[in-house]
Order: C-alpha cells, then structure tokens, then sequence
C-alpha cells in the first residue's frame, strides 16, 4: 500500500471556503466557460443601431431573438452529445451552452424591421431608427 499526498490549498479545500474572495473568482477556478456571457459591440449609423454579438460554433437555429415591453432579448441554446466506443467501454459527453442578453431599446427604433444575421461566429442585429421630426422650439411671447 501506498500513500498519496493531497495538495494543500487544493480545489477540495476551497470548495469549504466561505470568504467573498473565493466566490468572485469561482468561474475562473472551475473553468466553467460555458457560463460566459458573449461580447457586444454596440454602434451606430444615421439610419440604425447595429449589434456584433461574438458566438462562435452556435448555429442560427440555436438563437431567439425577441422584442417585449420596449426591450431586445437575444438568448440561444445549444446542446452536444458525442459518444465513443470502443470494445470494452462507451463514453458519452454532453455539452450545453446557453446564454441570455437584454437590451433597452430607445424611443426612436422601428422594433417590427429590427433583422439579425449570423456568419463566421457573430450574430448581427441591425436595428433601424425612426424618422423623428425635430419639434419647434417653444416660441416666447413678449408681453407689452
């Protein structure tokens, strides 16, 4: 029989820690990146808004994207399950990625021409803006 030394400050050993320092880096310490929110890149035109969201190795099936009460939800779900065997044994891996992403949309966006796109990893959302006529300044009136 043999012995084996455990690591001090192991994975185990933090998994009983209760500080918030632990707990703001758990993500990073569990390498759970699945989790991972995807990165926006906002801009805008003259005539729209326009969303980059970076989701590579999703396809456009997996995405929704919904306008409710004045906001754009953009969510997807994604599932994998790879098998092996071999024969003495079978291994099966599941993957599930999902995310969900909310956005206000302001008072001059037309939500029933919003249009997405997805190419290369990045879903597009163009946006386009309502004409919105410039009221007249308030005119004052001089009282004689």
């Amino acid at each position: 029989m043999s012995l084996i030394k455990r690591k001090k400050n192991g994975w185990m050993d933090n998994f009983f820690r209760d500080d918030d320092d632990f707990f703001k880096t758990w993500p990073n310490r569990w390498n759970v990146g699945e989790m991972n929110i995807p990165a926006v890149n906002v801009s805008e035109t003259e005539k729209e808004f326009n969303l980059d969201v970076a989701v590579p190795g999703m396809k456009k099936e997996d995405f929704k994207i919904e306008v409710d009460k004045g906001m754009l939800c953009i969510s997807a779900e994604s599932e994998t399950e790879n098998e092996e065997k071999e024969d003495d044994y079978t291994r099966k891996e599941f993957n599930y990625k999902s995310f969900k992403r909310t956005f206000w949309l302001p008072e001059n966006v037309n939500a029933d021409l919003i249009e997405a796109k997805y190419k290369e990893g990045i879903l597009k959302v163009m946006i386009p803006k309502l004409k919105v006529e410039l009221k007249e300044p308030n005119k004052i009136i001089k009282i004689n």
